[in-house]
C-alpha cells in the first residue's frame, strides 16, 4: 500500500522510518498562516487538526490510490497562548525565556486519508498532546542552541531527539507526538479508515 507523508519533516521521516514504514515524502506547500485566518476562532487543539488536514488534502489531489498522514505540531503554553516555528533567533530566544524551568503542551495534529481511484473514500482526523517539562539551560547553552539553528524551523523551538534534548526534563504522554507524529494516535486513525498497521510495513 502506497503510504505518503505530507510533510517535509526528517525527524517525522525518522519515526515512520524506525517504526518500519518507508513512506513517499510530498511537501503540501500549504498556507499555515491563510488556513488558520479561515477558521473562526478556533481551539488550539482543533487549529493543529485543521491546519493537519489541510496538509493531508493538498497533498491527496495529486495521488490516486494510497494511504496520506498530514500533521502539524504548535506548543501550548500555560498562558494559553500556541507557538509554532519561531523562524529567528529572536522569537526562539524570546520564547525559551518564558519556557526554560517550565512546562508546556505539545499539540500534534492528524489527518489520516484514504484515496481509491483518485477520491478521497475515508478520512480520520484527531489531536494527542503531551506535556513538557523544561529545564533551565545556562545562558552560554541556549546561545549555542539557538546558533545551531535547530529550533528555528520546529515547533515550539525544541526537539526531543537532537540538541533541545538535552534541555527536556520529561514528558508526561507519548514521546513519538513530541517528535512529530504520534504512532499509537496513527495506527488508531488508520484503523478507523480500515487500514492495519501491517498493511503499510
Amino acid at each position: 500500500m502506497r503510504f505518503v507523508l505530507a510533510s517535509a519533516s526528517p525527524a517525522r521521516l525518522t519515526v515512520l522510518r524506525n517504526a518500519g514504514v518507508e513512506p513517499v515524502v510530498r511537501v503540501s506547500g500549504v498556507d499555515e498562516d491563510a488556513v488558520a485566518a479561515s477558521l473562526d476562532n478556533p481551539e488550539p487543539a482543533g487549529l493543529v487538526t485543521a491546519l493537519a488536514v489541510a496538509k493531508a488534502e493538498a497533498v491527496a489531489a495529486d495521488e490516486r490510490d494510497a494511504v496520506v498522514v498530514g500533521c502539524d505540531s504548535m506548543l501550548l503554553t500555560p498562558d494559553g497562548r500556541v507557538q509554532g516555528k519561531p523562524g529567528t533567533v529572536e522569537v526562539a530566544r524570546e520564547r525559551w525565556g518564558g519556557m526554560a524551568g517550565s512546562t508546556g503542551t505539545l499539540l500534534t495534529g492528524h489527518a489520516v486519508l484514504r484515496i481509491v481511484g483518485g477520491r478521497i473514500v475515508d478520512r480520520a482526523a484527531d489531536h494527542q498532546a503531551t506535556v513538557v517539562r523544561f529545564g533551565k539551560p545556562t545562558e552560554d547553552e541556549l546561545e549555542a542552541y539557538l546558533a545551531s539553528g535547530e529550533p528555528l524551523g520546529v515547533a515550539g523551538a525544541f526537539t526531543l531527539d537532537g540538541r533541545g534534548g538535552w534541555f527536556v526534563d520529561g514528558i508526561d504522554g507519548d514521546p513519538s507526538s513530541v517528535i512529530g507524529i504520534s504512532l499509537p494516535l496513527t495506527r488508531g486513525l488508520l484503523s478507523r479508515i480500515g487500514v492495519r498497521v501491517s498493511d503499510i510495513w
